[in-house]
């Protein structure tokens, strides 16, 4: 456990509180450690994302991407008839 001591705007606070869900209302501490653990959690999901992103503008990844993809064209219809 880490202890901090943090300077925070009354009214942030107040309003955090307001719209705090009932197992977290009232309880500051508790408030404070699920809102970092979701800002972690979005940055995270953004990283990846834009990692995600970044790859899939790589000309390099693009081409192997296409690659693996001729190569397994002729099983994309094992087990399924032609219309």
């Amino acid at each position: 456990m880490v202890r901090r001591s943090v300077a925070l705007p009354e009214r942030l606070v107040k309003e955090a509180l307001a719209w705090a869900p009932p197992e977290s209302a009232g309880n500051l501490n508790r408030l404070v450690a699920e809102s970092l653990a979701e800002f972690v959690a979005r940055r995270k999901a953004r990283a990846f994302e834009e990692a995600m992103a970044a790859m899939a503008a790589d000309p390099a990844i693009r081409r192997e991407c296409a690659a693996i993809a001729a190569e397994f064209a002729a099983a994309d219809l094992d087990g399924f008839e032609r219309d």
